[in-house]
């Protein structure tokens, strides 16, 4: 990323008047780096590599760095809050659920007699109700909270990423060889 008067700029939401370092990120800067790290594995490294071209433009550093901290913290916190949203509601729903089936399963079945014809159906009827009731919350308990780990994990990374600084960095092509790139 470039440290630079007029790119700063488009890094922050361009209607918020507070100082920089308590600015919101832009939505296209959170989603550029979004996507830079989509690719990042569990036991990766995450760094802020920042390009200065001169000496005022190092000034920008520090306060991107604890705007940018400061985001992906909050965001790291909504994220926890949706996690617990997301175990409460699906707990809720399995107990519901075997209460329902402990009723249809055990209750239900005594109010008609062993010599009905239509006491097999039922039972048979129950059995499919029970197991699609509970199907769902166990599914999303089992099946569906990786996720939630691994972007809080994610937001954890870029909520406390130390920074680079690259200082005059300056590329050219030696010896007219398109390949080889001398910094």
């Amino acid at each position: 990323m470039t440290l630079d008067q007029q790119v700063i700029d488009g890094y922050f939401n361009k209607h918020d008047p507070a100082p920089i370092y308590k600015r919101q990120l832009s939505h296209q800067f959170e989603r550029y780096i979004l996507d830079t790290v989509a690719t990042a594995k569990r036991y990766d490294v995450i760094f802020y590599k920042f390009k200065c071209t001169n000496e005022n433009d190092k000034q920008y550093a520090e306060p991107l760095m604890y705007a940018v901290h400061r985001h992906f913290s909050d965001r790291k916190t909504e994220r926890m809050k949706e996690f617990v949203r997301f175990k409460q509601r699906n707990w809720i729903l399995l107990a519901v659920g075997i209460v329902v089936a402990i009723i249809c399963q055990g209750f239900l079945p005594l109010l008609f007699k062993q010599s009905q014809t239509l006491h097999t159906g039922l039972i048979n009827s129950l059995d499919i109700f029970a197991w699609v009731l509970l199907w769902h919350p166990i599914d999303e308990l089992i099946f569906h909270w990786n996720p939630y780990l691994k972007d809080i994990h994610l937001l954890e990374k870029l909520g406390t990423a130390e920074s680079i600084i690259i200082e005059n960095e300056k590329r050219t092509v030696a010896n007219n060889d398109p390949m080889r790139v001398v910094a």
